[in-house]
């Protein structure tokens, strides 16, 4: 097993980031009148499940804080699927890329839910 030093080194973290980075490169292609919805909606819930991921690292001193910030990397995650849903019903986005898209966002959200279930594994 893999030493963790930092947050970086979780593997739900760098699926979670590479992912984010994969939905800000595609959201380019949405139409300019989903600036201010859709498309900064669905950034920022991607960017947000790894910066939870990072809050709850800075703070694994205490358990109930470290599961309460993966939960909110959780609500992101959840967040941003919905989002992808309405990226492939406007026809923003393929039902191939939003398959992929889903299907890796399952694998983080499965990773997080294990985190959340045995936080003590991770905590000081």
């Amino acid at each position: 097993m893999a030493v963790v030093r930092s947050f970086k080194d979780l593997i739900v973290y760098q699926k979670a980031y590479k992912l984010a980075m994969e939905i800000f490169e595609i959201s380019k292609t949405f139409p300019h009148e989903e600036k201010y919805s859709l498309t900064d909606q669905i950034r920022r819930s991607s960017r947000s499940i790894t910066t939870s991921i990072a809050e709850s690292w800075a703070k694994r001193n205490y358990i109930k804080y470290f599961s309460s910030k993966l939960s909110d990397s959780l609500s992101e995650e959840y967040e941003t699927e919905v989002w992808l849903d309405y990226s492939k019903d406007c026809e923003y986005i393929n039902a191939v890329k939003h398959k992929y898209f889903i299907e890796q966002y399952e694998e983080v959200r499965k990773i997080l839910i294990s985190m959340i279930k045995s936080p003590e594994k991770f905590c000081r």
